[in-house]
């Protein structure tokens, strides 16, 4: 599944179009990918047994908020990566939980080349084959 080096990533967010785009993006990196449309969806494909190395989600969201999806994954898996995307850069929630506690934040709309170098500053570039 994927290229030497592949990761698999987790794309939540409650818009489908969205979560579509960020997939196919992620895809095109040559990463596997898994996608939820809530928080509650996310923790139910980590806890069947579906490990990832990074999560992408939404800071805002309907339910549970990325932050707290992170949290509740992070106490599954403690070594995830986790990527805020936001379309409110500047809001209290995410200078709270996103920037103040120094992750990283692609602010929506992004280009799939500025989604690539997120996604490989915190994951390492794939091995070329």
């Amino acid at each position: 599944m994927g290229e030497p080096g592949s990761k698999t990533i987790l794309v939540v967010d409650d818009e489908p179009e969205i979560r579509k785009l960020v997939a196919a993006m992620v895809g095109q990196f040559g990463h596997t990918v898994l996608t939820a449309d809530s928080g509650e969806h996310a923790l139910t494909l980590v806890r069947k047994g579906h490990p990832i190395e990074l999560l992408i989600t939404d800071v805002i969201a309907p339910g549970m908020s990325g932050p707290m999806l992170a949290d509740k994954l992070s106490a599954l898996q403690p070594d995830l990566k986790v990527l805020y995307i936001s379309g409110y850069d500047n809001t209290h929630v995410v200078r709270k939980y996103v920037v103040e506690k120094g992750h990283l934040l692609l602010p929506k709309p992004f280009t799939a080349e500025a989604l690539r170098e997120k996604v490989e500053s915190l994951l390492g570039p794939l091995a070329k084959a």
